[in-house]
């Protein structure tokens, strides 16, 4: 492994062992030569490989799992993490976004109602008691690999919507097919723990890290279109945003 990564060690260099090996090995997977997903030997092999000691290798693989480019797996090892979607903060959908990037999203469509908004929905999208919305919840993948599970509700004064619809289209591409012509939303972005049927669903371990969006979308006439809580593994996703001095 050590040889098939072209790692050196430079003992007459002023750079600590240790911090030679990480660069060794970020210069490996920002190069491709470990794509996303590939497992490293263990750290008492690459120390032996490398003439190191084991607690110069340890520090070394503790500091690329802290960084986020490598992963400890029970039962597997140790993996170079995928690369991570890094979505911009601006008003588009994820699968627009996705797709802009030139990935290959799917839509699972996991829960699908038409039924009467309840009060926090009324509220939200400020509609009339009585009135329905469109709500359902859908598993987004990328490669074959779960990325975000949103759940959404929808005036049903738009368009009409169907669960084979939401399975081939993004909710933004809809909406726009319909007449909306987005202009503003209030977005929150959090963190939380991964409870078991996120988890599951996410294939991914209970406790682990999260992204969590809650958006509510308005139009260019004023009408709240769209509210949604949608939550992202967090080795695999990331907003970025420019902040600007006022």
């Amino acid at each position: 492994m050590a040889n098939h990564l072209n790692l050196t060690i430079d003992r007459s260099s002023p750079v600590p062992l240790y911090h030679q090996v990480v660069q060794g090995i970020e210069a490996a997977i920002h190069g491709g030569v470990l794509p996303p997903g590939s497992r490293l030997d263990n750290e008492i092999d690459l120390a032996a490989q490398l003439n190191l000691s084991r607690p110069t290798m340890r520090k070394a693989m503790d500091e690329l799992v802290r960084s986020g480019l490598l992963v400890r797996k029970r039962g597997v090892g140790t993996q170079v993490v995928s690369s991570q979607v890094r979505r911009p903060l601006e008003l588009s959908s994820l699968f627009d976004d996705l797709s802009n990037n030139g990935s290959k999203p799917t839509t699972e469509v996991l829960s699908f109602s038409h039924d009467e908004a309840d009060a926090a929905t009324r509220a939200a999208l400020q509609l009339p008691a009585g009135a329905k919305v469109y709500h359902f919840t859908r598993l987004r993948k990328v490669g074959g690999k779960p990325l975000a599970l949103m759940e959404n509700w929808v005036r049903d004064d738009i368009t009409t919507i169907d669960e084979a619809l939401l399975g081939s289209q993004g909710l933004y591409g809809i909406l726009r097919n319909g007449g909306v012509n987005f202009r503003l939303a209030s977005q929150r972005i959090g963190a939380m723990i991964a409870n078991d049927y996120q988890a599951t669903m996410l294939e991914t371990t209970p406790g682990s890290a999260l992204v969590t969006m809650e958006r509510t979308a308005v139009d260019d006439t004023g009408r709240q279109v769209e509210t949604g809580h949608h939550v992202y593994r967090a080795d695999s996703y990331s907003f970025e945003m420019t902040l600007v001095q006022r």
